[in-house]
């Protein structure tokens, strides 16, 4: 047995909002109120009966003023504490290894933790829009009201060029553009640094113990 209230609106104004209250038993409803209908309606005998019972008590009478006390009030609360708040995308642009196609290299945007969820990412080139080759995620949910998104471009590098991306959503006052820097971050400058400096220093110490091992 269950009971499903709803309050549904979709714009601030709350111009069309509507109330709705079901009464469902082994997942089929069976009776409904809707405040745009101002009646309760049965879907079945046991619904039948129960809205005409309703319709003629203290139940009608107190389900059409619930729109005002419940919905509309709780509307307000949910718009300032939840619906009207923004939280910007933090973005990563990176390189990926592309599939087997026709194109030698693959550059990955990804955009996390924004809310709402509407967001629009797109790829430039030497400033014009790039519609091929590109595929993208939907708005992903992490599940606790932020979303991810992933957006793939395919290319062939040619030299000088300027690729980027651009993104844009509600939380940012103008497009922000992310602009591809094919030489190495300096992380990955560190680690290879540290990597060949241990390779040498391991090669130092293999001679002198292959010269050690002849003099002995």
């Amino acid at each position: 047995e269950q009971r499903v209230t709803q309050c549904r609106f979709s714009s601030k104004d709350l111009q069309g909002i509507e109330l709705i209250d079901s009464y469902v038993f082994n997942k089929a409803e069976y009776v409904r109120f809707n405040s745009t209908v101002g009646k309760y309606v049965g879907y079945t005998e046991y619904g039948v009966y129960n809205a005409e019972a309703w319709n003629k008590g203290p139940e009608l009478a107190q389900m059409l003023g619930q729109l005002e006390r419940y919905c509309k009030h709780n509307a307000d609360i949910d718009y300032s504490a939840i619906l009207d708040k923004t939280v910007e995308p933090h973005v990563r642009l990176s390189s990926v290894a592309p599939p087997i196609g026709r194109h030698p290299a693959m550059l990955m945007c990804s955009a996390y933790d924004f809310y709402p969820k509407p967001i629009r990412v797109t790829w430039l080139r030497d400033g014009g829009e790039v519609k091929s080759d590109v595929t993208s995620t939907e708005e992903l949910a992490n599940g606790d009201w932020y979303y991810q998104i992933h957006s793939h471009l395919e290319y062939t590098p040619r030299s000088g060029e300027k690729i980027s991306c651009m993104v844009e959503h509600i939380s940012l006052t103008e497009p922000m553009v992310y602009h591809w820097d094919p030489s190495l971050p300096e992380a990955e400058r560190n680690k290879i640094a540290i990597g060949a400096s241990g390779l040498v220093l391991g090669a130092i110490l293999a001679l002198a113990g292959l010269i050690y091992y002849k003099k002995k």
